[in-house]
């Protein structure tokens, strides 16, 4: 065969096989479409899940934030005072000592003031912790400050004297009741 034959049937072979490479990409081309149209509505419905779950949980997450913040705003409404309430506390024990001291009657001036600077203090939260003595130790309320040698077998780990008021604000310990506690042994 001449050059020319050989070069002909060369083309000829080679265009049948990219013929037929192109009728396959064709076929694939077209099974690729619908493959891709049924991607395309799965996704969408995926999509359209995946969108409903993450409005789902933006919303409870919202829900969560605006709860969390209503907690914060009243718990620092209860105690926004707490640094004032902490400084007069010294104040109003000395107004006790003195009226103890002097014997001031309910109608001197020393007692009404002292009444009605306890009274705007209770007005904004501030409450006094009951009267520890005869009781058992609670370091939630008290803080022990000294161990003396129990008086009886009764009062044993109990309280005896107290030293220093103690006070709650908003139910939280402001200031912790120092006292005296009779030893266990």
């Amino acid at each position: 065969m001449s050059k020319k034959k050989q070069s002909k049937q060369k083309v000829t072979k080679e265009t049948k096989e990219t013929e037929k490479v192109k009728s396959e990409e064709n076929i694939n081309s077209s099974d690729e479409k619908v493959k891709e149209e049924v991607i395309k509505e799965l996704t969408l419905e995926e999509q359209l899940a995946a969108e409903k779950d993450k409005n789902l949980r933006l919303f409870a997450e919202f829900e969560n934030f605006r709860r969390r913040n209503a907690k914060e705003r009243m718990e620092l409404f209860s105690t926004a005072n707490k640094d004032i309430m902490a400084i007069l506390l010294p104040i109003l024990d000395n107004f006790e000592r003195s009226i103890k001291a002097n014997n001031y009657s309910d109608e001197d001036g020393p007692v009404l003031i002292y009444k009605q600077l306890k009274a705007e203090l209770d007005k904004k939260g501030l409450e006094e912790i009951e009267d520890p003595n005869g009781k058992v130790l609670d370091t939630d309320f008290h803080e022990a400050i000294s161990n003396i040698p129990a008086p009886s077998e009764d009062m044993k780990g109990k309280i005896i004297d107290t030293i220093e008021k103690g006070y709650l604000l908003g139910g939280k310990v402001l200031r912790y009741a120092k006292v005296v506690v009779a030893n266990k042994e």
